[in-house]
């Protein structure tokens, strides 16, 4: 499998012009496919629940069938993404022309009106969310071989956004239900590049903590500091939970198995590893190649960020041309450090409505690597306070990821 094939090409729509509204708009626009709203209410049946195939922080997704019969899934962008038509259509034309293996396709958009919609190839698989992680009644077999490609070319496809593509793109979202699998079960990642299309105060890190909470890196989900290293942080996640074959949190298990992070480090600890391995498996895996994928969950997952290794590095100790060093692996951000989270008022400041902190910003790129610590304060005021709980406890049936308690002092 290569890892940073790059496969460009232009996909004007000759058929037809746009339509003379939007001339203007999109005459410096050359590589996007444009689709009418009544073309995509024809494939998707007017949008039918029948026909609505996922949901995500972006939007709603739709099986579609195209008036040349190819199917395609539909991403109904949420509401509150209102770009004007040129501002959104350059976005929409950098993406299309980034191609690899591993990457979702565009095939266009949609921008009539306030319709803010991409068309996507569909895959047949669906997502890793609904077939492997989390107990998933799919009947789709997972052997060892596949689970494996899947790791890789989910590496390679990261890698490929973070050190190929110029300027590099930061996913923000890596987990389950982003991972799209072929018919052949190829890892597709999707929704990448979408972070400029949605407003900053529309983004997952703001609305949908919990749902998406397990697969925060800490120095993101707590103080807003996005690099690099908040998606390999989220790559360490998924990988552990593609070998073990469970999500990154289950409130049904005993108190100590239920965050899966937290649950490798101590297998880790007591050179128990192989014991995560998903049971499903009935032992018909690698024992020592399945125990280095963990190890090198565990590398991606580290508190400190900058001990986290480059994307490329991990594809190459995930194809096993690179050693992957114990001495190196130091303790992951656990989960239960979020749950010691401590939301205080400020002594000196009066309650306010408004929201001074800066901790929760989803368009902060900057940002040092330094170690978080295990128990975070933030200040911040009473208002702040309910509306910080009350995101990180909305919308988590998605994701599979249960509600969190979060104490105040």
């Amino acid at each position: 499998m290569s890892c940073f094939s790059f496969l460009s090409g232009a996909r004007v729509n000759k058929s037809r012009k746009p339509s003379s509204d939007i001339d203007e708009e999109v005459s410096g626009i050359h590589d996007v496919k444009l689709f009418t709203y009544k073309e995509l209410i024809i494939a998707t049946e007017d949008f039918s629940p029948a026909n609505k195939v996922g949901e995500g922080g972006f939007g709603s997704v739709y099986k579609g069938r195209l008036k040349d019969g190819k199917f395609a899934a539909i991403k109904v962008l949420s509401a509150e993404s209102r770009q004007g038509v040129k501002e959104f259509l350059t976005e929409i034309d950098v993406i299309s022309k980034i191609e690899h293996e591993n990457l979702v396709k565009l095939y266009g958009c949609c921008v009539e009106g306030n319709q803010r919609i991409l068309v996507y190839n569909y895959l047949e698989n669906n997502s890793l969310a609904q077939n492997l992680i989390g107990g998933s009644s799919s009947n789709l077999h997972f052997s060892w071989q596949t689970r494996r490609q899947i790791c890789i070319g989910i590496a390679c496809g990261l890698a490929f956004l973070h050190e190929e593509v110029h300027p590099h793109i930061i996913h923000r979202d890596i987990k389950a239900s982003n991972i799209l699998l072929d018919k052949d079960l190829m890892p597709k990642i999707s929704d990448f590049g979408l972070a400029k299309l949605i407003p900053p105060n529309m983004t997952h890190v703001s609305t949908r903590v919990a749902g998406t909470i397990g697969y925060l890196a800490p120095e993101y989900a707590i103080r807003g500091q996005l690099t690099r290293k908040a998606d390999i942080y989220s790559f360490g996640v998924l990988i552990v939970e593609i070998v073990s074959g469970r999500s990154n949190t289950n409130n049904r298990l005993p108190i100590d198995e239920q965050y899966l992070i937290e649950r490798t480090w101590q297998l880790y600890e007591r050179k128990e590893l192989v014991g995560l391995v998903d049971t499903s498996l009935d032992g018909d895996f690698d024992a020592e190649e399945a125990c280095r994928f963990l190890k090198i969950g565990l590398l991606c997952t580290q508190d400190t960020a900058k001990l986290r290794p480059s994307m490329s590095t991990v594809v190459k100790m995930l194809k096993g041309k690179k050693v992957v060093n114990d001495d190196k692996i130091t303790k992951p951000g656990l989960i239960t450090d979020f749950m010691d989270l401590k939301v205080r008022e400020p002594r000196d400041t009066k309650p306010s409505a408004q929201t001074t902190t800066s901790s929760y910003n989803a368009s902060s790129g900057s940002g040092s690597d330094n170690k978080d610590n295990s128990t975070f304060s933030l200040a911040t005021s009473a208002a702040a306070t309910t509306t910080f709980i009350s995101n990180l406890s909305s919308e988590t049936s998605a994701d599979n990821t249960s509600n969190f308690s979060f104490r105040t002092v």
